[in-house]
């Protein structure tokens, strides 16, 4: 199901940023251009989601399968306990698994 962002608007008159003289936290003029690069920023941030694990700009290959609940309630355990999510344990012990069961070359 998807949800409509909902924006609402200050209640306060518009600022003409050719005109006014308006400064960012660092002392940088606020112009369309930098509101623009600003509204893009966040607009790519929300919509990549986690940051990739293949590469700054790519898309990292998903993998899903399905398993028994005991084992899910286990990796959730798991995860709880070590502070993170159960993509992170079942991605660890991935790895773990391949690197003792190399195949023959």
């Amino acid at each position: 199901m998807t949800t409509k962002r909902r924006y609402t608007l200050a209640d306060q008159p518009d600022v003409e940023l050719e005109q006014e003289d308006l400064r960012d936290s660092r002392g940088r003029r606020i112009t369309q251009d930098y509101v623009d690069a600003a509204v893009a920023d966040v607009h790519e941030r929300l919509a990549r989601g986690r940051p990739s694990l293949s590469a700054a700009g790519h898309r990292s290959p998903q993998v899903t399968f399905r398993l028994p609940s005991e084992l899910r309630d286990r990796a959730e355990a798991q995860a709880r306990h070590e502070g993170t999510k159960v993509s992170d344990v079942a991605r660890r012990a991935l790895e773990e698994y391949l690197a003792r069961h190399r195949p023959a070359s």
